[in-house]
């Protein structure tokens, strides 16, 4: 399996365009694939947001795991 890495995602859409937003944990071998975790899994999310979740994805805090792990959202806190 390729290297897997944490991704530590805030993400906020502040008001007033909109007051959605949260902190995400996941497990993903690359950008697109945490975009994907995250998306598929909040199935609310506004689509119109996803330039600045895309963003803040490649802004957020990166970690390498030395283990071989499954792609997974970890925890999320969402408003």
């Amino acid at each position: 399996m390729a290297q897997k890495f944490l991704y530590v995602v805030e993400h906020f859409v502040p008001f007033p365009q909109s007051e959605y937003g949260g902190l995400w944990n996941v497990i993903a071998e690359d950008d697109n694939e945490c975009f994907d975790l995250i998306t598929e899994r909040d199935q609310e999310f506004n689509t119109q947001f996803y330039g600045e979740l895309s963003r803040n994805i490649q802004n957020a805090r990166v970690y390498a795991l030395a283990d071989d792990v499954e792609s997974s959202i970890v925890e999320e806190f969402t408003t």
